[in-house]
């Protein structure tokens, strides 16, 4: 069997692009035969790595029934040739919120010959709702290599660490919110770091020099940022985007928001502060509850650190690489 993933034409890779591209690099390390598919000539390719899968033009695709095409959500008309081919065609969704999105008008999930993988459990889930068909669960992971904690965190100012492309109004909405909050601590010693235009290293320095991490980005599938920030040693806040229950768990013993979908059961305890999506007054709450914990040493916070960073070995790159060939040998 021979396993093609599809290559959105991006001018960047995104998150979810980076998360095909490792992978095929795990399948083709393996010994497996892989080929990343690109669509078209002018978009992104890994290009520097070593032993990296094979990329292949669309044009020289060839699809036999024996093999796997893999599409990412959101790109339902890839899925022509493999359907074409009649070989096995998955619909790997990585964001719950495009799995309806680009259907063809008249066609429909229930009678598509397409399987799916999730990227987490609350999106196996809503897949499992809204098409009654099973999702089995492929995590992303992060490199523990370069996302990992400080020997000791800065002492002067409490440093707020946000990435400013996640809904930005909603962000200034926080702030404000959090600035202005009647009898709320000081906050002349807050510093605010916006996360952007950094390479990977320069994400993982800014968030191991910051204390809290404001997450503000809904939908998702399952957010690597707030998992990086833990990696890091930072205190996360926020925004779920649905998909982070995947391993988000609540700090607080009686927080304000709990999930009304079921949970996994996880390892570790409390690692975060969490609202619910687009609620920016809890989000400015939960913010100064932060700032407490960290200014009074609260108890809560050492177990919320160290939960995290259970948290953030659970979705290391090997755990990703164990899980994408267990679950190829399944197939």
């Amino acid at each position: 069997m021979k396993t093609y993933i599809f290559l959105p034409p991006v001018k960047k890779p995104t998150g979810g692009v980076t998360v095909l591209r490792q992978i095929a690099d795990i399948l083709h390390q393996d010994g497996r035969e892989v080929f990343l598919v690109a669509r078209d000539q002018s978009g992104w390719r890994p290009e520097g790595l070593a032993d990296a899968a094979p990329v292949i033009e669309w044009a020289d695709m060839r699809l036999e029934r024996q093999d796997m095409w893999l599409v990412p959500e959101g790109w339902v008309n890839a899925l022509a040739p493999g359907l074409e081919a009649k070989c096995t065609c998955i619909s790997y969704v990585q964001n719950w919120a495009y799995l309806f999105s680009s259907l063809p008008e008249g066609a429909d999930w229930h009678t598509l010959p397409v399987e799916f993988l999730a990227v987490s459990e609350p999106v196996s889930y809503f897949i499992k709702e809204t098409t009654c068909k099973d999702a089995p669960v492929l995590r992303p992971g992060i490199d523990r290599s370069i996302f990992h904690a400080p020997d000791k965190k800065p002492e002067n100012k409490i440093t707020i660490a946000y990435m400013p492309r996640k809904n930005k109004a909603l962000v200034q909405q926080i702030k404000s919110i959090f600035e202005h909050q009647c009898g709320g601590s000081d906050n002349t010693n807050i510093r605010w770091r916006p996360i952007e235009g950094l390479d990977t290293h320069g994400v993982a320095e800014a968030l191991r020099s910051s204390h809290i991490f404001l997450a503000t980005g809904f939908p998702e599938g399952c957010p690597l940022p707030p998992l990086e920030a833990m990696a890091c040693g930072c205190l996360p806040v926020g925004f779920t985007g649905f998909g982070g229950w995947d391993y988000m768990r609540q700090t607080q013993p009686e927080p304000r928001f709990k999930p009304w979908w079921p949970l996994q059961e996880v390892d570790w305890m409390g690692n975060g502060l969490w609202c619910a999506d687009g609620d920016v007054l809890d989000a400015a709450m939960c913010l100064q509850d932060a700032v407490t914990m960290i200014r009074e040493k609260d108890l809560y916070l050492d177990v919320a650190l160290e939960a995290g960073q259970e948290t953030a070995n659970a979705y290391s790159t090997e755990e990703q690489r164990k899980s994408v060939l267990a679950l190829w040998e399944a197939l």
